[in-house]
Order: structure tokens, then C-alpha cells, then sequence
């Protein structure tokens, strides 16, 4: 517990409470001052809740909050996170490097010329101490508490002996000096003075028993700081007149203090200060250290070795290291209370956004519902982390909007990139079990809801054999299907179950590889039965069903003379399961480097409006983007011309589809019209009627015959659920 503690406490009980602690209460009154802290802790101790039972329910490694996102909504984001957190903490370094030279120079003037010298002294003594290991840091920061408990008490109780209540009435109210300070502006420079929790959860990776280190250790410094914050802005907005809180808070503090004893209040700025950029220049190389171990960034993988028996992290303190003398050399050079000003609002927003993917971690974690999830800490419930994670977004966006934007699309970008890169990691997320809740309830809601045409989508089941040798039948399917509905590979293996259970794996990875090619999202399903029409029957009825039941199945032609009765009766068992029929005789991928057609052979709304739908679908791929829909229309009169031409312009009209109208006066059958039209089509929709059994072999030779010159062609029977004009 007290290596959570420690670090936390001196951290919370750092530059804010002796530097700006004061400056807070004299622009925003004692009033808005406790606003400020009770909101800020209350963020605060929601995440530690959230942080406590996500540390109870699972082993945890190094990395802090880090390992906390990462292990439960994922890589892409839990990198992001960590290297926000990492940012953060390392500026926090300067920040209270920066923080104690501050307090130094206005205890003796003299020094002020030597500003940045002093931080840069200051920042090789920390780097010391932390190289020298966990350990000596952690006992160096025992000593430290000591002196800031003697610190304090000299301080309230000097403010309490001077305490009037005719001062604390007149600082009760709002004072602030000009337009530049509004109480979202003071919050901002407050805010991380309730941040310190992070130092002691990333030192997760040197607990003996993080599960219970990490929760009694960081709610123990949450309300330790409360109270202390609390009785420091009672007591010295009683003490101190606005003028003094504003301009010279720290100097009244030492003048004030009990017994005379401002050398203590000195030592305890001192103390803070310090064990503050401890606390951080221990907690950023570790964070940064476990991102790198985890290989998410190959930038990074330099930072992951350690050395010694801790495995400390010292190639990530040479790089705090140097962030810390760069932002000291920035800083140091002009107006120093700005400058800190401004690392506070860096620091912040990235511990907002942290905070926040805390909380969203455990949320996750919760409401997902996983049975693995059974946190030690009962005292949590997936509410409180959910609002905790609004908290701390809407609080960015009201503390300064544009600069938690800019944060908001760095961590976003760094989320994109990591996706990007395909990551595989070693450790699993409750990002599943979340996808899952929502999905089975999202059906279940679904299941309950009419269906009704103008919602229809193209759910298909692809019979895909081979898919080398049917790659044609896969990439329509995919074409039509996969952005705008979902597409189902099927393979069916004949034989024994046993004799082929290691095949069935290597067709299955093989079906599932083609999605990968394609950079495309679909499902695989790859069953060993005794008979291929078994098979088939087996998957049309077991198919799950439900608002996920396939609507369309696609065939590849079959114009083998032997299997005529067996493919047509494949095509009456789809037609008995009401799903929508689609043939593609396969002549491969169009080839013509002109203007490519559709062309759509329209006779009759029932497999037109399917077919017009389907060509749709085919244009809204970027691979299909310029083609054009060409739909025809065969009549025996010239007469009937124009009739029949404005009603396909009105069908097209009612349809909402782009296409031309083609009508076409003609006495030949219509095959005949068909090859001497569509030839040099890039592909054509047809449609037809489910054959009976005394008409399969003929349905099969003329249709193979009227193919052969022809390219592509897509042969649709509908069921009538697809309603062009819906």
C-alpha cells in the first residue's frame, strides 16, 4: 500500500498546494475554490474506483494505467493512452522542477538570475536518485513525507491562528483580476494537483500485491489530499487577505507559520516540489517501458530493456530525461509564470483524456458482461465509471474546447495508425465481451422489430467450393455484399468427419485469408458431410436464424449434364427456404479497359426490382464506380416504343437509380436478343424461374448454350422481399 501511497500523496500534496494553491482562491473566491476541488477530486475518485476494480480483477504488470486501458479495450487504444500518459507525466517532471525553482528564487532573490540553472541542477540531482533504482527513490520519498507533514501542520496552524472572519466573508466571492482568469481558467492550473494518483499506479510493476497495494493506496491518497486541500483553502481564505492569496500567498504562508517556523514551510515547497518530479521521472520511463514490451510501436522497442534485479527502466529515463531539459530550457528562457501556466494545461488535458479511458476501461470491463470479470474491490458499479469518463470529457472541452480537440485528434490519430499496423499482441481484452452484449441484445432487439423492405440489405451465402478456382463467385459476392450487407463463404468437404477434421481447419483459414486479401469483413463456414447435396441442405437449415438469416444465396452455373437434377434441386430447396436465388456463370473478371456496362434485362418487377438492386450495389464499389447501368426492355410492336420507354424512365425515376433506358423491338427469342446486345457487356443480369424436375436438363443446356458467347452473367430469382421502390 505505502508505495502507492507515498508517491501519490507527494505528488497530490505538491507545487499546487504552496505555489498556485493560494493564487486559486484569491481570483476564484473560497466558494468557487471548493467548487473546483470537489469537482476535481470527484473525478478523481471515480477513476481510483474504476482503477480499483480493474487492479482486482486481473493480474497486473508494469505500465499502471497503461496496462489497466491496454488489457481491457485494446491495444490500439491503450497505446494511444499510454503514450498520452507517458507525455504527460514526463512534462509533470519540469512542471514541478520548475514549481520548486519558483519557490527557491522567492525565498532568496538573489537566486533569480540563476533560474534555470538551479532547475537544471536540480533536474541532474533527481535523475540520480531515480537511476540509482526504486528503491533509494521510494525511501528517499519516505523521508520527504515526514518533512511535508511538519510542513502543513506549521502552515494551517499558522493560518488558523490568524484566521478572521470578517477576511473570510470578504473572500467568500469571486475576485478575479481581469479577463484572462474565469473559473475554468483557474481550474485548469488546479487540476493537477488531484493528478498525483498516477505516480503511485505506475509503479504497478514493483508491487508485491498490486490487487491490493493499488486500491487501498491510491483511494487513501484521493482522500487524504481532499481533506488537506480542503482545510487549506478554509483556513487561508480566512488568513489572508485577497491581494496576499493572489501576489504572495507562499511568502504569507512563511510569515504566518506556527511557532515562527517558516524554515518549515520553506522545506515543505521544497519537499513537494521534489518528491513530485520524483514521483514522475520514476512513473513516465516505466509507462513508456511497458508500451515498448508490448511491441505496439517499433519506434519503441528501444525503450523496453531494463537493467538490474527491478528491471529499471533506464533507456526510458535518458529519454525523460532529455524531454525534461528541453521543456526546462523553453521554459526557463522569459516569462516563467506562463510558461508554467501553460505545462499545467498540458497536463491537464492529457490526464483528463487518461482519466477517462480509465474509466471507460472499466465500464468496458463491466458492462460487458464477461464472467471473467469478478473484481476483488466490490464497492464499484458500471455507472459511476461511465459518468466519471463523461466527466472528464466534457470537463476537457470546457476548460479550453480547441486545445481538447487538438489532444482528442492526437490520441485519435495515434488510435488510427495503431490499427493500421494490424496489431498482434499476447494479451487478450474485454473488447469481445462488450461487442458481444451489444450484438445479442442489439438482435434480440432486432428480432422483435417488422421487417420491412425499405430496410432490406443483402445477407449472402456464398457456395464457394474452391475459392482459387471460383474467384470470380467470391468477388461479386463480395462486391454486392460486403459494405452494404453482410457475405457468408461456404465450403462443403465430402467424406469423414474425423478422417477430415485438419483439412476442414486449412479450408476454413483459407476462406477466412480471402477476406484478409480483399481488405474486406465477411464470415467463413466450412462443413464435412458424407455427400455434397447433403451438405448444401445441411447449411441452408442451419444457418442461424433470426435478423442474421442470409436472404440471398449465391451458386456458381453448373453445366456438367450429370449434376442437373442435383443443382436444380438445390435451387428448389433455397426457393422452399424463401430466400432470394443468384447464379453467376463465371467467365471471369471484366477486362475491357473502355467504358464498362450492366446491363439489366428487365421483364417484370418481381426479379427486376432484385436485379436493379443488385447492379446498385455493384456500382457503390469503387472498382465499379464508372460504369454504366444499361436496362433493357424487349417488346414485339414499334408502337409500343414510347410507352414502354417513359416507363422505364418513371421506374428508374421511382427507384432512385442511375441508368439508361434502352427499348428494344424485336420477334426473336430471347436469347437470340440477348447475344446480340449484351456481348460486350462486362457483366448482365437475367432473371429467372426455379425449374421443375422434368424441366432441369433442358433449363440447363439452353441456358448454357445462350452463355456461351455472352460474358458474365448473373442469374437472379427473387423471392419478392427486395422492393426497388421502398
Amino acid at each position: 500500500m505505502w508505495r502507492v501511497f507515498t508517491p501519490s500523496i507527494l505528488t497530490i500534496l505538491g507545487v499546487i498546494l504552496f505555489m498556485r494553491s493560494g493564487f486559486v482562491i484569491g481570483q476564484a473566491g473560497i466558494f468557487q475554490t471548493i467548487l473546483i476541488l470537489c469537482l476535481s477530486h470527484t473525478i478523481t475518485l471515480l477513476t481510483a474506483i474504476s482503477v480499483s476494480a480493474v487492479s482486482t480483477n486481473t493480474p497486473v504488470s508494469a505500465g499502471g494505467a497503461y496496462f489497466l486501458i491496454s488489457r481491457s479495450i485494446g491495444p490500439e487504444l491503450g497505446g494511444a493512452i499510454g503514450l498520452a500518459l507517458f507525455c504527460s507525466q514526463a512534462i509533470s517532471v519540469p512542471f514541478y522542477i520548475l514549481g520548486f525553482t519558483e519557490s527557491l528564487v522567492r525565498t532568496f532573490p538573489d537566486l533569480t538570475v540563476h533560474f534555470r540553472t538551479i532547475a537544471l541542477i536540480t533536474t541532474a540531482f533527481l535523475f540520480i536518485i531515480t537511476r540509482a533504482g526504486a528503491r533509494w527513490a521510494v525511501r528517499a520519498q519516505y523521508l520527504i513525507m515526514t518533512v511535508l507533514g511538519l510542513s502543513i501542520l506549521a502552515f494551517m496552524g499558522g493560518a488558523l491562528i490568524h484566521f478572521d472572519i470578517n477576511l473570510f466573508s470578504k473572500n467568500l466571492g469571486p475576485g478575479y483580476t481581469n479577463d484572462t482568469y474565469a473559473f475554468w481558467s483557474v481550474f485548469v492550473i488546479y487540476f493537477p494537483a488531484v493528478t498525483g494518483i498516477m505516480a503511485g499506479i505506475s509503479m504497478s510493476g514493483d508491487l508485491k500485491n498490486p490487487a491490493r497495494a493499488i486500491p487501498a493506496g491510491t483511494l487513501g491518497a484521493v482522500f487524504t489530499g481532499f481533506v488537506v486541500y480542503g482545510l487549506q483553502i478554509i483556513v487561508c481564505g480566512g488568513a489572508q487577505s485577497r491581494e496576499e492569496l493572489i501576489y504572495s500567498s507562499f511568502e504569507t504562508l512563511c510569515r504566518q507559520a506556527l511557532f515562527n517556523a517558516g524554515f518549515l514551510v520553506v522545506a515543505g515547497v521544497f519537499a513537494a516540489t521534489l518528491s513530485s518530479a520524483l514521483g514522475s521521472f520514476m512513473g513516465a520511463p516505466r509507462v513508456i517501458q511497458a508500451v515498448a514490451k508490448d511491441r505496439l510501436i517499433p519506434m519503441l522497442h528501444i525503450f523496453k530493456k531494463g537493467t538490474g534485479q527491478g528491471n529499471e527502466p533506464v533507456r526510458a529515463l535518458w529519454l525523460t530525461l532529455g524531454l525534461t531539459i528541453t521543456t526546462i530550457l523553453w521554459a526557463g528562457n522569459g516569462d516563467t509564470g506562463r510558461a508554467f501556466n501553460i505545462l499545467a494545461g498540458v497536463v491537464t488535458m492529457f490526464f483528463l483524456y487518461t482519466y477517462a479511458m480509465i474509466n471507460v476501461a472499466a465500464f468496458v470491463e463491466s458492462f460487458a458482461g464477461n464472467p471473467s470479470f469478478r473484481p476483488g474491490f466490490k464497492h464499484y458499479h458500471w455507472l459511476q465509471a461511465l459518468i466519471a469518463a463523461a466527466g472528464c470529457a466534457v470537463t476537457a472541452f470546457l476548460i479550453q474546447p480547441v486545445t481538447a480537440v487538438c489532444a482528442a485528434g492526437i490520441i485519435s490519430t495515434m488510435v488510427v495508425l495503431l490499427r493500421r499496423r494490424s496489431l498482434t499482441v499476447r494479451f487478450g481484452d474485454a473488447r469481445w465481451g462488450f461487442f458481444y452484449s451489444r450484438l445479442k441484445a442489439n438482435l434480440h432487439q432486432l428480432a422483435m422489430m417488422p421487417i420491412h423492405p425499405k430496410n432490406w440489405r443483402p445477407a449472402i451465402l456464398v457456395f464457394t467450393g474452391n475459392p482459387k478456382t471460383r474467384f470470380t463467385l467470391v468477388q461479386y459476392a463480395l462486391w454486392i455484399g460486403e459494405e452494404r450487407g453482410s457475405v457468408t463463404l461456404v465450403r462443403i468437404l465430402t467424406g469423414n468427419v474425423q478422417d477430415l477434421m485438419e483439412k476442414r481447419q486449412t479450408a476454413l483459414t483459407q476462406l477466412k485469408k480471402n477476406f484478409h486479401d480483399y481488405g474486406v469483413s465477411g464470415f467463413s463456414m466450412v462443413m464435412v458431410l458424407p455427400d455434397l447435396d447433403q451438405g448444401i441442405c445441411a447449411v441452408l437449415q442451419a444457418h442461424p436464424p433470426g435478423p442474421l438469416k442470409p436472404n440471398t444465396v449465391i451458386f456458381g452455373w453448373s453445366s456438367d449434364p450429370d449434376r442437373a437434377q442435383s443443382f436444380t434441386r438445390h435451387l428448389r430447396i433455397v426457393r422452399a427456404m424463401e430466400m432470394n436465388l443468384v447464379i453467376i456463370n463465371d467467365k471471369g473478371l471484366p477486362q475491357n479497359p473502355g467504358k464498362r456496362f450492366i446491363d439489366i434485362w428487365w421483364r417484370g418487377k418481381k426479379n427486376g426490382s432484385l436485379m436493379v438492386m443488385l447492379a446498385h450495389l455493384l456500382t457503390q464499389n469503387r472498382q465499379w464506380a464508372d460504369a454504366t447501368i444499361r436496362l433493357f426492355r424487349i417488346i414485339q410492336d414499334t408502337a409500343g416504343v414510347q410507352p414502354a420507354k417513359q416507363a422505364l424512365e418513371t421506374l428508374l425515376r421511382a427507384a432512385r437509380v442511375k441508368a439508361e433506358s434502352r427499348v428494344i423491338v424485336s420477334t426473336d427469342i430471347f436469347e437470340k436478343v440477348l447475344q446480340s446486345i449484351s456481348t460486350e457487356a462486362s457483366v448482365v443480369f437475367i432473371g429467372f424461374n426455379v425449374p421443375e424436375p422434368n424441366e432441369a436438363a433442358e433449363f440447363q443446356t439452353r441456358h448454357t448454350r445462350a452463355f456461351a458467347p455472352l460474358p458474365t452473367m448473373i442469374m437472379v430469382s427473387s423471392i419478392g422481399d427486395c422492393d426497388l421502390f421502398a
